[in-house]
């Protein structure tokens, strides 16, 4: 059987046919009309303010935008692997869709914490960002190199803001120029 045939729902009686077209017609539109809700395209960007159209992020955005990071670093330099583009967006990607999932079915978490995949892309790029520093730092007595960077550094750049309750009102920034003439 040829992709056409199919395509065309060759062999059903009429009213079966037309029925079909109106599902794939259904199923097409529907799926455009989320991607267009969800605003995809943009989270296929480095831009900081896509991170923020699911409104469980405004805590992280809010404390990363007042952090020294934000002045050097965007969300993805952080958040995505960096040694291949098409790792970078599978990653992202898979994230996507993870989290997607978990805000659609309403199971994200009040406090909002790396999974141990996450883990080890943020220490990575951690090491990636600040070779030079421990290059040039001697470490303390008792301290090893094989420890994770946020044993320590925690709060960068997020600060101590941890849930959705612990910031309410975080500010969601203007849309764009660009967003604003829509």
């Amino acid at each position: 059987m040829k992709l056409v045939d199919v395509l065309t729902l060759k062999g059903l009686p009429k009213p079966f046919r037309y029925l079909g077209f109106a599902f794939m017609g259904l199923f097409v539109g529907g799926g455009i009309y989320v991607l267009n809700l969800s605003n995809a395209v943009s989270y296929l960007s480095d831009d900081p303010e896509a991170c923020i159209n699911c409104h469980v992020m405004v805590p992280q955005y809010a404390s990363w935008k007042h952090s020294s990071h934000a002045r050097v670093a965007s969300c993805n330099d952080c958040h995505v692997p960096h040694d291949s583009t098409l790792r970078k967006y599978w990653f992202k990607a898979n994230d996507g869709a993870r989290h997607s999932y978990l805000y659609t079915m309403r199971q994200e978490r009040q406090v909002i914490t790396a999974i141990e995949e996450s883990k080890k892309v943020i220490q990575a790029n951690c090491m990636r960002c600040h070779s030079n520093l421990l290059e040039s730092t001697t470490a303390p007595v008792g301290h090893s190199f094989d420890r994770s960077c946020m044993d320590c550094h925690r709060e960068v750049p997020h600060g101590r803001v941890h849930s959705l309750s612990s910031a309410p009102n975080a500010a969601v920034p203007n849309p764009s120029p660009k967003e604003s003439k829509k």
